[in-house]
């Protein structure tokens, strides 16, 4: 819901931050990997009960997964689909990877507390990654695709990127509420998912 905005809110910047990484032994590709590896860390960390160190690589983590795009465009070498393919599969890691670490570390800290809420979370986190994946392939297929600047073609929805970062990190930061937190957000990401696929399917019909 909030991805166009702060998209156009933190270009400039980004920018600016790439310009400084616009260096040989840097590229994109490895921007990514270096966010799926602190993404990990995060997770580990979290499962483990370390919160302040996994709010610090979560948040690392993001930082350079929001890199390696603008650094991408700023060196104009047209991308065949390896680096976009990289980014999604690095994100769907860390998130999954992270629900699992909070769910792991918040229930250590309540004492046997409820991991339901995190599998729903994970159900529902399948079922809107397959339901703009599916469109994504389909619409370039069919001539279809949505151009916003992203590799892949992707549907708006309710929940986005810059709604699950802000929701892991109050995970982070809150771990003895994050199985409420999980619930509410199970429930938005479903609500995304349905949307996803009612949209998708009227846009291919």
């Amino acid at each position: 819901m909030f991805d166009a905005p702060a998209r156009r809110l933190l270009a400039r910047p980004l920018d600016r931050a790439a310009a400084a990484l616009d260096v040989p032994a840097v590229t994109p590709d490895r921007l990514t990997v270096l966010g799926l590896l602190l993404g990990l860390g995060s997770a580990a960390a979290a499962a483990l009960g370390w919160w302040a160190a996994a709010v610090l690589l979560w948040w690392a983590s993001r930082l350079a997964d929001g890199l390696d795009g603008p650094l991408a465009r700023r060196r104009g070498r047209p991308d065949a689909g390896a680096g976009g393919f990289l980014d999604i599969t690095a994100d769907f890691t860390v998130y999954g990877a992270t629900v699992v670490g909070v769910a792991l570390g918040s229930s250590a800290a309540l004492g046997d507390g409820p991991l339901w809420p995190f599998l729903l979370v994970l159900l529902a986190y399948y079922v809107n990654g397959a339901a703009f994946l599916a469109f994504s392939s389909i619409a370039e297929r069919t001539g279809r695709t949505i151009d916003d600047g992203r590799s892949l073609s992707f549907l708006g929805g309710l929940a986005e990127g810059v709604e699950t970062v802000v929701v892991h990190t109050l995970w982070l930061v809150l771990p003895l509420w994050a199985p409420q937190i999980a619930l509410v957000w199970a429930v938005v990401v479903g609500v995304s998912a349905a949307h996803r696929i009612v949209a998708g399917y009227r846009a291919l019909r």
